[in-house]
């Protein structure tokens, strides 16, 4: 009797490539998940920018001329035996919404959406919209990354409070409309604040709609071990990046690498136990970014210029981590590579962290 993957493969299905090396009819992994920011070669490969271009919003990055069929991120978690995905909705016209939820739910699937935020009271209207379509594509939450890098983006405290108000207001704006349809909005610790800045604004906000999206390792780019992260802001994290994480010593500080589960210094099962005894129901979607290592320059001013409040024994106790936690093996780098090596080398990343996962973590 030929098993699913052995069709799969008779049938020369893109998706086969994806189980080679799994065991047949591996274990599903119900409360993972993938995001598609892992998935940033394949989807240049396949035609797209880093991701799917969000509804009200320009690509990511640069189209290029496809060199494979397009990536599918529902095909992909279904053939690998994962239970979530987190990507955006490219159209909102009825026949769309429709054909995603019916893929949706063959797969039995959850799905976090990615909507673009209101700027202004005029924007009120077009977010309406995206988390009405959302929630008709069934959406089980919502996520939104709202920063950039604050210790490359900013290099003093006014414009970083700056944009800080101006999430704030972005949040003021969205709040009645994710009340509207009853569906919270996680928003990801996105190396924009301190994790006690975070909590600090969730506790101000004081609303079921509004809670947190963890990154498992951002913020160890702001000199703060991730338990401590992760306990800051537990009372109000519904969904998370799961991520390993590497670092190592430059001149200028340290760099930052998501590298395969395992292989980096992150108490993955205990951070995965201790959100699970929170709800045991809460999706852990895969973040494995296959690219060049983030330099974290905490020795230059330009680091500081925002941060007038990390304690020093915080920034000892990265540096510590740093130096006792040497990578495994290689980090990755991506530089010089043909994209269909990288499309590889990600594919790669990826599967190893699934098949870690599936051995080591209760999801």
């Amino acid at each position: 009797m030929m098993t699913r993957r052995d069709m799969l493969a008779a049938a020369g299905s893109t998706a086969a490539f994806f189980l080679k090396g799994a065991s047949a009819e591996p274990r599903v992994l119900k409360h993972m998940g993938v995001a598609s920011t892992s998935f940033g070669a394949r989807m240049r490969a396949g035609g797209g920018g880093f991701g799917p271009p969000r509804l009200g919003a320009a690509p990511a990055a640069p189209r290029v001329a496809p060199i494979m069929p397009p990536f599918d991120i529902m095909d992909y978690a279904h053939e690998v035996g994962v239970g979530s995905v987190e990507t955006m909705l490219t159209s909102s016209a009825p026949d769309a919404i429709k054909k995603f939820r019916q893929k949706l739910d063959s797969y039995n699937l959850r799905v976090i959406l990615s909507p673009r935020l209101p700027n202004e009271p005029s924007d009120v209207e077009a977010f309406d919209a995206a988390v009405k379509a959302s929630k008709e594509a069934g959406a089980f939450a919502l996520h939104a990354a709202m920063t950039g890098r604050r210790y490359e983006d900013f290099d003093t405290y006014e414009k970083y409070k700056a944009n800080f108000e101006r999430c704030q207001k972005q949040i003021e704006l969205a709040e009645p409309v994710l009340a509207k349809y009853k569906i919270r909005l996680g928003i990801e610790n996105h190396k924009g604040w301190r994790a006690v800045e975070q909590a600090a604004w969730m506790k101000r906000v004081s609303s079921e709609w509004v809670q947190v999206h963890l990154d498992f390792g951002n913020n160890i780019s702001f000199c703060e071990d991730p338990m401590d992260t992760l306990n800051i802001l537990l009372p109000y994290i519904i969904s998370a990046h799961i991520k390993d994480q590497a670092v190592e010593p430059y001149e200028d500080g340290f760099t930052l690498s998501e590298i395969p589960f395992g292989e980096g210094f992150l108490p993955l099962e205990k951070m995965v136990s201790t959100l699970q005894k929170k709800d045991p129901n809460m999706p852990f979607d895969l973040e494995m970014m296959t690219r060049e290592p983030l330099k974290v320059p905490v020795f230059t001013d330009k680091y500081w210029a925002t941060f007038g409040d990390i304690p020093g024994k915080d920034l000892a106790h990265i540096l510590e981590i740093v130096h006792k936690n040497k990578p495994k093996g290689p980090v990755p780098h991506v530089n010089g590579m043909t994209l269909e090596a990288q499309v590889k080398f990600e594919d790669d990343n990826n599967r190893k962290c699934i098949d870690w996962a599936r051995q080591n973590l209760p999801l």
